[in-house]
């Protein structure tokens, strides 16, 4: 189960964007995400007309290693990490999920919604 998934509202932790908040837009792998507006670069795009492509610089988002990121609580209003709360069998029915917790927040306990 990741701890860090599409959809939630994240805070970068490290590096040139500290700081800056985001949403998960994507997960490239079991390690790297891409979070809007964070780690955009220029690339220089050269034209294919096959393609129908012009040329010129673009911005480009990047992916980013999830250890330099923290979920964000909207409670406190700082970054948090992220726990698993194992369900017992009867929630876990009522909740029809296929994996077997919840995510929480570990300074609180509240449960993360998506």
């Amino acid at each position: 189960m990741n701890k860090i998934r599409k959809g939630d509202q994240v805070v970068v932790l490290t590096g040139r964007d500290k700081g800056r908040r985001g949403t998960v837009l994507s997960r490239v792998d079991d390690e790297r995400l891409i979070v809007e507006g964070v780690n955009v670069v220029k690339k220089h795009v050269k034209p294919n007309p096959m393609k129908g492509i012009t040329g010129g610089v673009i911005d480009k988002t990047l992916s980013i290693h999830q250890s330099n990121v923290a979920i964000f609580n909207a409670a406190t209003g700082k970054a948090d990490r992220v726990g698993i709360k194992l369900l017992s069998a009867d929630e876990q029915k009522s909740r029809k999920t296929r994996d077997n917790g919840v995510r929480v927040f570990r300074s609180s306990g509240a449960e993360i919604k998506v």
